[in-house]
């Protein structure tokens, strides 16, 4: 296949991602934006394939064999409530090869395989191949620790070392010396391999300081930390597809991780460096609490039958008890006997971004009548019954009227303050 060829599909891929974004910002048309991401990495994905002699398709070809056979595997497996750390995994793939792109690129330089024409070539070389070991380190240690925090197999307590900070910043000006030796050294394995090990440790080091109720925001952001790992690999093969679709996911990434920090009244450079996990003090078992009711599944749907308004609020709970596909029917009996009913998303319902809307759609429910917070906040108080499954933590008053909560300062769904009628489920 010739590069013009080549070249064509791989501006053909990079335009159906960009669809594909585009497609995936709003739920009537997230099913397209998939289909086009498919087609997008298939052309990109043939292209490449044809782009090598036939001793190396066979290699690749073997290589994807078995990736789309752990793919499917996983696909049909994984429930959605396990989707955050399969998520989390598959970033730590990205990171990891990204770093061993970075070392073959370095083994092809100083074995005589690829050779720059000049030192100011050599130079640019050598930055690509650290910068890019760099954030693949950081991305695959730190991707590491999400999934083993949202598994279950580390504490999802944040870890709270003296001087944390201090030692980020270190981490930080060490790597930066690093790569000034290294490329003043005309290229040092000594050097790479030092970096290599405080990035890892770094990478660590930033999302094991972070609380496991923060992980939404962690996921995102390594996201995009992925993605510019995937373009400084696309930097290091002179791969333009890789940098145009590294770049798409990066920045994409980061202004998702700026949203939810902002739906979270969290600081985004304090994402970034890792310090917001232990943050927010607990609140005293001596607290007052409000008076409280419980009622029955009877009472409910009475209560649901009498009202001509209702807002559903779901939250992780209804995701782990598999409530979507009852509320989903509850929602069409509702709708046939005239009542507006209504959800209302908070961004970081869940354990990813996006996490409640996924859920609803698999039930089949109306694309129309799902509102993320700020277009249904208002709406609370004029609102009969409001019904809440498995989501306290996202329409908790206290988040605004106690300093000390733990959710202090983090936006919530309004209207249920004490004067509020709420009919609340907690699902399990």
């Amino acid at each position: 296949m010739s590069e013009g060829l080549v070249t064509a599909a791989y501006i053909l891929a990079a335009l159906l991602f960009i669809f594909s974004l585009a497609g995936l910002s709003k739920q009537e048309t997230a099913r397209m934006g998939n289909k086009f991401g498919i087609i997008g990495m298939t052309i990109a994905l043939i292209a490449t394939v044809l782009l090598v002699d036939v001793q190396s398709m066979v290699y690749i070809l073997v290589a994807m064999l078995i990736g789309s056979l752990v793919g499917v595997r996983l696909a049909l497996k994984v429930e959605m409530t396990e989707m955050p750390e399969l998520v989390a995994i598959l970033h730590s793939f990205v990171g990891l090869a990204a770093v061993l792109v970075g070392y073959n690129s370095f083994i092809k330089i100083f074995t005589n395989i690829q050779i720059p024409e000049s030192g100011v070539l050599l130079n640019i070389e050598l930055t690509e191949i650290f910068l890019g070991v760099f954030i693949g380190s950081i991305t695959f240690a730190g991707s590491i620790v999400a999934y083993g925090k949202l598994h279950g197999r580390i504490s999802s307590k944040a870890l709270a070392w003296p001087h944390k900070h201090k030692l980020n910043l270190l981490a930080l000006i060490s790597s930066v010396l690093l790569m000034f030796l290294f490329i003043n050294d005309g290229g040092s394995l000594t050097y790479l391999a030092i970096m290599t090990a405080i990035a890892l440790v770094f990478g660590w080091h930033l999302v094991v300081s972070i609380g496991g109720a923060d992980m939404p925001v962690v996921i995102s952001m390594l996201n995009s930390y992925s993605g510019w790992a995937a373009a400084a690999a696309g930097f290091m093969l002179s791969n333009d597809l890789l940098i145009i679709t590294g770049a798409l996911v990066g920045s994409s990434g980061a202004i998702l991780s700026y949203i939810m920090c902002k739906a979270m009244n969290r600081s985004f450079i304090s994402v970034i460096l890792g310090g917001f996990g232990n943050e927010g003090a607990s609140v005293g078992d001596t607290e007052e609490m409000g008076d409280y009711r419980e009622i029955s599944p009877e009472d409910v749907a009475e209560l649901l039958n009498q009202s001509s308004s209702v807002i559903i609020t779901p939250g992780y709970g209804m995701a782990v008890a598999q409530a979507q596909y009852p509320v989903a029917e509850i929602t069409k009996k509702l709708r046939e006997k005239g009542i507006n009913v209504r959800f209302a998303i908070h961004p970081v319902a869940g354990r990813l971004p996006g996490h409640m809307n996924v859920l609803l759609a698999e039930a089949k429910v109306p694309y129309d009548i799902v509102f993320e917070m700020d277009e249904i906040n208002a709406d609370f108080p004029k609102t009969d019954t409001v019904l809440v499954i498995g989501a306290n933590d996202t329409v908790n008053p206290s988040a605004q009227e106690n300093p000390s909560s733990p959710i202090a300062g983090m936006p919530v769904l309004e209207g249920f303050g004490r004067h509020k009628m709420l009919s609340c489920l907690n699902v399990p």
